[in-house]
């Protein structure tokens, strides 16, 4: 059956995609996560629109707009590094990137190192894009995680380079899109980091580790 942006996004948001049906009833669990970092994302909005007159201006609403996005994105490509510990999805492209990267170096890490410890890896890589889509849908130490997900996609970009099925321009502009993020602090734009901010004085201040590490990570 044909698809269009609309089905597919109403198939996301009721998990009835294909990387949804194949998780079975967990996938009730993932949608249940899904909703409730994307609700938290728009009551954190909302809350700072109200509270803090300098957050109503276009160019916060229209940078809460994209990175909540891109954390929709985020999870949806999460949900094919399942079942854990390793998809076939994952252990496919991860066999791609030992014969496609662009430099030796890489093919020869990723063949002898990560492919051997799949079932490591694997897990890895999953949580790490839960914390990057947690991170962009909530806006929580968005400057750090964009950070770790810059390199994360760089490593992508890399690593599928001479794959001739992949644009590698497609990585590079999602690590230039998590770069904008990082350099404008995107999670104080009606995120949560805002709300730490101006909410929390350790945090403002830089206080105390938490303090601190939230007031540079945001």
């Amino acid at each position: 059956m044909p698809t269009n942006p609309f089905t597919d996004a109403w198939h996301f948001l009721t998990a009835t995609t294909s990387d949804y049906l194949k998780q079975g009833n967990w996938r009730f669990l993932l949608l249940a996560l899904f909703w409730a970092l994307l609700l938290v994302g728009i009551a954190m909005a909302v809350k700072n629109w109200r509270e803090d007159p300098t957050q109503r201006t276009g160019r916060h609403l229209g940078m809460w707009l994209v990175r909540m996005l891109i954390g929709c994105m985020w999870f949806q490509g999460m949900l094919w590094k399942l079942p854990l510990p390793v998809s076939d999805g994952l252990q496919y492209f991860t066999e791609q990137e030992s014969t496609n990267a662009a430099f030796e170096f890489h093919r020869t890490f990723m063949k002898d190192v990560v492919l051997p410890h799949m079932s490591l890896f694997g897990p890895i890589v999953f949580l790490a894009e839960l914390v990057f889509a947690g991170s962009m849908l909530l806006g929580l130490a968005v400057r750090f995680v964009s950070v770790l997900a810059i390199a994360y996609t760089l490593q992508i970009w890399l690593g599928l380079y001479d794959l001739s099925s992949e644009w590698p321009w497609t990585y590079m502009f999602l690590a230039l899109l998590m770069f904008v993020f990082a350099f404008q602090g995107a999670g104080r734009s009606l995120g949560m980091d805002a709300w730490l901010r101006r909410e929390v004085p350790a945090v403002r201040d830089g206080k105390g580790f938490v303090g601190w590490f939230f007031n540079i990570a945001g």
